[in-house]
């Protein structure tokens, strides 16, 4: 079977979404952020000799790639489509990471996070993977809920603040009238400065 890509943009600018006709992620979804963490996945360090990638996210059919802005895509899209048809005969989909084995396990036995991730499942989630990247829930504490971006979603603009405003106002409605949701880099930053909600 003659491997293919397609190349498709996403609300991020610095992101851009290859789609293959084969899977490169059968079970789960991964990010990396530099080289060193893709010693089990040749094609996700390929994709980092590239200069200017700062991210690759693996899920289903399709890899994301961001770069840091300082390249037009057009002097590297190519580089990028090549290298991914180059490996991607080698690359098995069924590859297992650390992210995995901890979504192998129940992220907690909380039913309220339960509840979460279902409304987020049937709401935020499936526009997000459309546009190449995903969210994770890290914590939860009865009222205020932190969130981590992944793939386009990472560093895009629109995520930090219509995306999270888009996913409160679901959650006030569907769950919680309370509820705040926060990304995990804004919550650190809150602590650093010691402001308390």
């Amino acid at each position: 079977m003659e491997i293919r890509t397609m190349i498709q943009s996403t609300p991020n600018p610095n992101a851009l979404k290859f789609v293959l006709n084969i899977p490169v992620k059968t079970e789960g979804k991964v990010t990396y952020k530099n080289a060193a963490q893709c010693t089990h996945n040749p094609l996700a360090a390929a994709l980092f000799t590239i200069p200017n990638i700062t991210e690759v996210y693996f899920f289903d059919n399709y890899i994301t790639v961001t770069q840091d802005g300082n390249v037009d895509w057009e002097g590297i899209e190519e580089q990028i489509k090549k290298v991914i048809l180059d490996h991607a005969a080698d690359h098995n989909p069924d590859f297992m990471v650390e992210e995995d084995k901890k979504a192998a396990l129940p992220v907690s036995d909380d039913p309220e996070i339960a509840k979460i991730n279902a409304i987020l499942d049937n709401t935020i989630r499936p526009g997000l993977q459309m546009d190449g990247g995903d969210l994770h829930v890290v914590a939860f504490d009865g009222t205020n809920l932190i969130v981590s971006y992944q793939g386009a979603c990472g560093s895009c603009p629109s995520s930090t603040m219509g995306t999270l405003r888009a996913i409160e106002s679901i959650l006030r409605d569907q769950y919680n009238p309370n509820i705040s949701v926060q990304t995990e880099g804004s919550a650190m930053e809150d602590q650093a400065h010691g402001e308390v909600y």
